[in-house]
């Protein structure tokens, strides 16, 4: 049965747009290989770390969604682990949501503006 995942990985900063996207490449191929359906991938870029992992105080954000039967898992955090370029990753198994419980979001019609709140001043 295939699980939605999602998983964030956190490059070193100090590699290029070239080998940022090389890296990417690498691990989209390697689910690929893996036949994941509805592989998304998010460059997020440079952002500030929490705290320092390796001495590095930045990173290069990445997140990846797919849908798998959860064999690729392992595999992948392997290569991962083994990697000098991560510095740090998560994987997820996402809560599969079903139609039934989907929230609708109600529309304004065109040309209708919304109410605003009436804020009482005591």
């Amino acid at each position: 049965m295939n699980q939605f995942y999602e998983m964030i990985y956190i490059l070193r900063p100090s590699l290029s747009e070239d080998q940022v996207n090389q890296e990417v490449n690498r691990y989209r191929d390697f689910l690929s290989e893996y036949n994941v359906k509805d592989l998304q991938i998010k460059i997020w870029g440079k952002r500030r770390l929490a705290y320092p992992i390796n001495r590095f105080v930045d990173g290069i954000y990445v997140q990846m969604n797919y849908e798998a039967d959860g064999t690729q898992v392992a595999p992948l955090e392997r290569a991962m682990r083994l990697s000098d370029e991560v510095i740090r990753y998560l994987t997820l198994k996402l809560k599969q949501v079903s139609k039934s419980e989907e929230t609708e979001v109600e529309e304004t019609p065109e040309g209708e503006e919304t109410p605003e709140p009436v804020v009482s001043e005591a």
